[in-house]
């Protein structure tokens, strides 16, 4: 009896601990029909109970293996947009099919793609205010980088309280766009939480770890990954000029010519001259989607009043002529091929201070990001039953679900994250970042320069990468 008591304590400590947030599992989720390929978690975490600050999350359990696979935390950028944005049109579980008539629930597929095969991801709406994160009072919605990323990291802490069967999973975070800035404050803050003996415990120390990724595996070390992002005011405001040019949008003379008067410095020239060249640029470029220049730009049609004022007040707008909505498009826009990722006008890189909001930067009563269709987003997330299914609370505590609100005040007050990057990777993180290379908001010529400002040496030549034999992108390493 002993030897039989002995054993079942073994394997009661041998057990992994669950103790998922009470009432957080998925059961359904309205447009969809079938069983989901992996558990669905989502509710609240309360970061500061003043005023009861709390943080939306939607967790997606891998599909592999959750015990073992690493865990993903998704940030879209703005700031404040939702991340829902790369739930529902980037890499989440399902694919969106935009139901007719307009305006009603659209129907969900399996998402072959979804980053959730391989990882357990929580897509995080932050800051509060910013999807359905809230407070109860409006204060809170005053914040900046520094905040964000405190929150983020109190945020963190208290979910694998919840969830400590994750704990031992290697944690990565990830983002796009302005999330340049929110993940490497953020891993900056988890990392010196990690050198405290904070607890509990986030298993993001830099160590070797086996890791499976497009069908190869990897010897890596945990890190975390920044698209297109936002990072630095003179790398990001010098990047648009070059790539215009070398993506054949502004002639060589152009190009010559401003070069020669602005003489590489275009983020903050003080040259009449320059300036004038630049708004050359400017005009040559006014009608490319600046998020794919290879795309249209997609234009929703304007309410009566709306057109009136925009008639009214002709070119006084704060976008590019790309950004202003001249009635419908004729093209059927596929949702997941729809442009990714939310950044800034043109030659308007983040400085330090206030930043506006995308609702503010289009002056207009619209909330729309400009060139983007959400109307999927916004019917399936505004629509009652969908969010009692995903536990988000209805309109009259969270208001409204907007792809990205007006709703924050923020302010950029961590500088330039080239400091992070730096101390990052020198305590041994790993960082992947990528671009895609027809992204006119943060041009990849940005990313190139300020990562080969970091001067580390490079360990990988710039080469050709493949999925399944077809070359898909170039990568060096460093």
């Amino acid at each position: 009896n002993s030897e039989l008591l002995s054993l079942l304590v073994i394997l009661l400590i041998l057990k992994p601990v669950s103790s998922v947030q009470e009432g957080a599992l998925i059961s359904r989720i309205p447009g969809f029909d079938g069983n989901f390929s992996s558990d669905h978690h989502a509710g609240y975490v309360t970061i500061d109970d003043t005023y009861g600050k709390r943080l939306y999350y939607y967790l997606v359990e891998s599909e592999s293996n959750p015990s073992t696979d690493p865990v993903v935390l998704w940030l879209n950028g703005g700031p404040g947009c939702s991340s829902f944005d790369g739930f529902v049109y980037e890499h989440g579980p399902f694919n969106f099919e935009a139901a007719q008539p307009s305006g009603s629930l659209p129907i969900l597929h399996p998402n072959p793609h979804s980053w959730s095969k391989v990882s357990n991801i929580i897509y995080l709406d932050s800051p509060a205010g910013v999807g359905f994160s809230c407070s109860g009072n409006e204060s809170d919605y005053v914040t900046g980088d520094l905040k964000t990323a405190s929150d983020s990291y109190t945020f963190l802490l208290k979910w694998f309280d919840l969830y400590p069967e994750f704990s031992s999973n290697p944690f990565f975070i990830s983002g796009e766009s302005y999330a340049g800035i929110y993940v490497p404050t953020l891993a900056y803050a988890v990392a010196n939480g990690i050198d405290a003996g904070t607890l509990p415990k986030i298993n993001f120390k830099a160590r070797k770890h086996m890791f499976r990724f497009f069908r190869r595996i990897f010897k890596i070390l945990m890190g975390y990954m920044v698209g297109n992002g936002v990072s630095d005011d003179v790398f990001d405001g010098n990047a648009l000029v070059p790539f215009a040019h070398g993506m054949g949008l502004i002639s060589d003379q152009l190009f010559e010519e401003v070069d020669a008067e602005c003489q590489g410095n275009y983020h903050n020239s003080t040259s009449e001259s320059c300036e004038t060249k630049l708004a050359k640029v400017d005009q040559e470029i006014a009608n490319i989607n600046i998020y794919d220049i290879l795309e249209p730009c997609y234009h929703a049609p304007l309410p009566p009043t709306s057109l009136i004022q925009t008639v009214g007040k002709g070119t006084e707008t704060g976008f590019p002529l790309s950004f202003r909505m001249l009635g419908e498009t004729q093209r059927p826009l596929p949702v997941r091929k729809r442009i990714f990722g939310r950044a800034w006008p043109l030659r308007a890189p983040v400085r330090d201070g206030y930043v506006p909001t995308w609702p503010e930067l289009g002056n207009s009563d619209s909330n729309k990001v400009p060139c983007s269709n959400d109307e999927v987003a916004t019917a399936w997330l505004n629509d009652e039953e969908v969010r009692k299914a995903i536990h988000a609370e209805n309109a009259s505590v969270s208001g409204q679900w907007e792809l990205c609100t007006d709703r924050i005040r923020f302010h950029h007050d961590a500088g330039s994250m080239i400091k992070y990057h730096k101390n990052l990777t020198s305590r041994g993180y790993r960082v992947l970042i990528y671009s895609g290379d027809h992204d006119m908001c943060v041009p990849f010529t940005g990313s190139q320069a300020w990562t080969r400002s970091l001067g580390y040496k490079t360990v990988d030549e710039w080469r050709p990468w493949s999925l399944d034999d077809q070359v898909a992108g170039s990568v060096p390493a460093f």
